[in-house]
Order: C-alpha cells, then sequence, then structure tokens
C-alpha cells in the first residue's frame, strides 16, 4: 500500500493526498512535520535527506517533493486522466505546477506564516503587504488562464489543478481582513476554486480549518 509521511496542515501533503484520492489510490498516511518531528531520525533521512515532507513509499519506491510526487501518481495511476499523454497537454499541465512552485510559492509562504501562524502583536505589516500585493497581481494571470475554460487545461480537471487549487483555498480563506487587506475580484478564479471545493477527493481537506 502506498504509505505517505507528512502532516495535514501541510500544502505539500495537501496536494498528494488530493492527487492520491483523485487516481483512487488507497493509502495510509503517517504524521511527520512540525509537532509531529520524526523528519531528522535515520530512518526518515534515508527516505528524504532533506528532512521535509511529504514522502512516498510505493511498494519500495521512494519519492520526496510534493509536485514530483504528484505527476508520479498521477502517471502511475491515472495515465491519460490526470496527467495526458499527449506531450503538448502535459506541458501545459506541468507548466501551471512550476508556476506555482516558482512563482506563487515565494509569495505564499511569507504571507501564510504571517497572518495564520503569528500572533497578531508579532506581525510584520509591510512584510504581509508586500507578499500580498505580489501574489494578487501572480494569480491575476491564473484568473485570466481560466477565463478561456473551466479548468487551468481546457475542460478537464488535471494534475494543473491540484497545486493552484492549494493555493487557492488559502487565498480565500486567510484572514486578510485583519491586516487591513482586501482581495481584488477575481471572478475566474473564485468560480475555478467553488468548483473544485466540491470535488470528493478534497472536500474533507479543505473543510479543516487553517493551521
Amino acid at each position: 500500500m502506498l504509505k505517505i509521511w507528512g502532516r495535514l496542515n501541510s500544502i505539500n501533503v495537501e496536494k498528494v493526498i488530493w492527487c492520491a484520492g483523485e487516481a483512487g489510490v488507497d493509502f495510509e498516511r503517517i504524521d511527520a512535520g512540525g509537532k509531529f518531528g520524526l523528519v531528522d531520525t535515520p530512518e526518515f533521512r534515508h527516505r528524504n535527506p532533506c528532512g521535509k515532507v511529504p514522502v512516498i513509499d510505493d511498494d519500495g519506491f521512494l519519492l520526496w517533493e510534493s509536485n514530483a510526487i504528484v505527476r508520479y501518481l498521477a502517471a502511475k495511476h491515472a495515465p491519460g486522466k490526470l496527467l495526458a499523454e499527449d506531450a503538448a497537454a502535459r506541458a501545459q499541465a506541468e507548466r501551471w505546477m512550476d508556476y506555482q512552485l516558482g512563482t506563487i510559492a515565494p509569495l505564499l509562504s511569507p504571507l501564510f506564516r504571517g497572518i495564520v501562524r503569528t500572533a497578531p502583536k508579532n506581525r510584520n505589516r509591510d512584510e504581509i503587504s508586500s507578499a500580498f500585493h505580489a501574489l494578487a497581481d501572480a494569480l491575476t494571470i491564473v484568473d485570466g488562464a481560466l477565463n478561456d475554460g473551466p479548468y487551468l487545461v481546457g475542460e478537464d480537471f488535471t494534475v494543473a489543478d491540484i497545486p493552484l487549487g492549494t493555493v487557492a483555498h488559502r487565498w480565500f480563506n486567510m484572514p486578510v481582513e485583519e491586516v487591513g487587506l482586501e482581495r481584488p475580484r477575481m471572478a475566474a478564479l473564485q468560480a475555478w476554486y467553488e468548483t473544485l471545493r466540491e470535488r470528493p477527493a478534497v472536500s474533507a481537506l479543505f473543510a479543516a480549518p487553517l493551521s
């Protein structure tokens, strides 16, 4: 059985659990990282020398890095469904995964940490505001792409939607109003997120409070 190491409040672990659900893969999840520790043990470092979650063990095959895991699970368990076999269509999906990792994640991290994981009295409002506006600009590109179809790569849900879907969940649910910020209107992004949150594979994950 597929094993997934990682805590439920990790955005990167969330991607993997969501993908496994979409692909119909049964799995066992082991708490690791954050308050659960475990990541500095020799056994865990054997699985991932970086000491980070998520990590999977798929019948002896070890893999770390969340987007790589999503690609792997989709290619193995849902070929042609979550990850296209056509090279051009596949590249379209993987581009959005890279955009999430290379452009969006460095902006979301300080914003999420500053609002959700920092006590109000300790918040750096300048850092939060800067990250918020930069992230809003980056998400307008996603919003624009969604004007062309219900999902990021045309008419069907793919691996493209998973990483950025976890971002959208945080974008629309972080209490940014507490620091005097207001989200710009992004109708296509909002509609896409509302569609995603109804998917059985992620509905329970999205129902949990951000932490």
